[in-house]
């Protein structure tokens, strides 16, 4: 009787275990187990180079979303995804910027909200992209002569 009830208190603290990582790996990785409250808008950048699906989604900083996808459409253009909670307003002439943190930190995409009247809705396209400064381009086109230094 004795170790039926050490077993089965064992078993207990292993479950609970098990769940407390479970929840600490959806907290970790961003997942929603019901979908939440959210809606999704697409940005078109000639590069998105170093943007993956997960990467961050922030405002003056703070991440207040993720990318859920990055595709190559027709025109030969990568089309991202945004996935941003519906209490994130965003104006129509928001402008989407390619960020990096740090010098070879990962790359993620900042919003810079505009000052118009219209809001996005849900599928809607920002038109306002920049993309990343390509480090590499600079470095060989300046390696190579192709910045002259020596211009005022």
């Amino acid at each position: 009787m004795k170790n039926t009830k050490i077993e089965y208190l064992v078993g207990c603290f292993v479950l609970a275990g098990l769940a407390a990582i479970l929840y600490l790996a959806i907290q970790v990785g961003g997942a929603r187990l019901l979908g939440g409250d959210v809606y999704q808008l697409q940005a078109q950048f000639s590069s998105a180079a170093g943007v993956n699906p997960g990467s961050r989604v922030e405002i003056a900083g703070v991440r207040v979303g993720t990318v859920k996808s990055v595709n190559l459409d027709e025109a030969y253009y990568a089309l991202v995804t945004l996935e941003l909670p519906r209490s994130v307003k965003l104006d129509s002439d928001t402008i989407a910027s390619v960020k990096t943190s740090g010098l070879i930190g990962d790359r993620f995409i900042e919003l810079s909200p505009g000052g118009s009247d219209l809001f996005l809705e849900d599928g809607e396209m920002i038109y306002d992209t920049e993309s990343a400064l390509d480090i590499e381009d600079l470095i060989s086109r300046f390696a190579l002569g192709g910045i002259d230094s020596n211009k005022e």
